[in-house]
């Protein structure tokens, strides 16, 4: 599992990680999209920005492995801001690759992307 060094681990001031430690001896976590409805806290909404804000920041448009990103936040933004960079995608792997889709992460986080 590749480590994303100079990535942060969390978002600042909270417990919304954004990268594990070590690899899951139980198998790899799959990304899945999770549905974002409009009642979700404030707090998770800026989890999702700022975890967008440092995929941006790490990798911009370039394709990048999921190593240790968390897959509980990328699942966040998968299918959506988030999606994969190979045909056929594995969600199940540490190695697999994503790449910001720039177009709808402007729309949905204008914001983070200008």
């Amino acid at each position: 599992m590749l480590k994303h060094r100079g990535f942060p681990g969390r978002l600042p001031g909270t417990d919304y990680q954004f990268v594990i430690r070590r690899a899951n001896p139980r198998g790899v976590t799959p990304l899945t999209r999770r549905e974002r409805f409009a009642d979700r806290k404030a707090a998770d909404r800026r989890a999702d920005a700022g975890f967008l804000a440092a995929l941006w920041e790490h990798f911009g448009d370039q394709p990048f492995e999921r190593g240790n990103l968390d897959a509980g936040r990328l699942s966040w933004l998968f299918g959506r801001e988030v999606v994969p960079a190979e045909d056929p995608f594995d969600p199940a792997s540490y190695e697999a690759l994503l790449v910001i889709d720039v177009a709808a992460a402007r729309v949905s986080f204008p914001e983070v992307i200008q």
